[in-house]
Formats: structure tokens, sequence, C-alpha cells
């Protein structure tokens, strides 16, 4: 079991990395915005090849990086969304049996669901040479799709560590508070 404890700690590490990588993103959102906003209200001139269209475009794809890298590590420390009306009344480990239901019965079978659908999707796209539907857009639009094959792979993944964690924690080999993300 030893492991798979070592595995899902692995899991975790790359999780955490990914959304710093995410939050940088969110720095350069930031920017982008900023930038746009200067550039338009205050005729300041943008550099050779830059429009507002590309700009504009460029906000959106950092916004979803900015959740794609982030989602796995939301999910490992619990903030994800989640409707508890009874949850916090429950003990830790009937928490863990119902995140253990949720896991096998939802995340981890739609996250490969997600991987099914969307790698298509992406190779589709980038066979195609799809552009943006702007004229003066980006190109490469195959790389904001293969987004959603990141996104569902850390859904994954993230699932499987908690997965892990769980079994380890309901065998005993884990502490609870650990296995809920308590400790992560």
């Amino acid at each position: 079991m030893q492991f798979f404890i070592g595995f899902s700690e692995t899991i975790d590490r790359v999780m955490r990395f990914l959304a710093m990588f995410g939050g940088w993103l969110g720095v350069m959102l930031i920017v982008a915005v900023c930038y746009d906003v200067v550039t338009r209200y205050f005729g300041v001139p943008k550099p050779a090849g830059i429009n507002s269209t590309m700009i504009q475009e460029s906000e959106y794809w950092l916004h979803s990086f900015l959740i794609v890298f982030s989602i796995g590590y939301a999910y490992l420390k619990n903030a994800h969304v989640r409707v508890d009306l009874f949850r916090p009344s429950f003990s830790l480990k009937t928490k863990l049996w119902i995140e253990l239901i949720g896991l096998l019965t939802a995340v981890i079978p739609y996250s490969l669901l997600g991987i099914w659908l969307a790698w298509p999707y992406t190779v589709k796209s980038y066979l195609s040479g799809e552009i943006s539907k702007s004229q003066n857009g980006l190109s490469d639009l195959w790389i904001l799709k293969g987004g959603l094959v990141v996104l569902f792979v850390l859904i994954f993944f993230a699932g499987l560590s908690k997965l892990i964690k769980i079994i380890a924690a309901l065998r005993g080999d884990l502490s609870m508070e650990a296995a809920n993300g308590e400790e992560l």
C-alpha cells in the first residue's frame, strides 16, 4: 500500500506545481486585461501584428488554462463546489465512504468519458487547422480545445489520488484527516 500512497503523493506534488503555474497564468491574465484596457481607452499603440481581437482572445485562453491547471489541486484541497446539506454532521469515516462512492460512480467515470469525448474534438481541430472565427483572431485553436483533454486528465489523476488515500485510510494505513484533504 505504501507504493500507492507514494504514487498519490507524487500526483499531489504535480497538481500543486500545475496549480502554481495556473496561478501565474492568472497574473498574466491580469496583465493582459490591463494592457487591453490601456491600449483601448487611452490610445496607447499596440506593437506591430497584435490587435484588440488577439488580446481579447488571449484573455479567455489564459482564463481557460488557469482553470485547467488549477482544477485538480482544487479537488485535492476540497476547494471545489460541493452542496453539503448533511455532510458536516457525518463522522469522518462516513464522509470518506461518501467520497469513495462519489469517486467510483461520478468523478473517475466522468473524467474518463470527458477524455474520450474531448480527444477526437481536439484532433479534429488540429487536423482541420481550425482558427478563430474572427478574421484577425488567434490561430491554432486546437491548443485551447486540447485544454479540455488536459482538464479531464488532471481531474482523473486527482480523483485517483483521493481514491488511493481514502482506501488507505479505510484500511488504517493513512490517517483519515490526510485522506480527507486536511493534511495536503
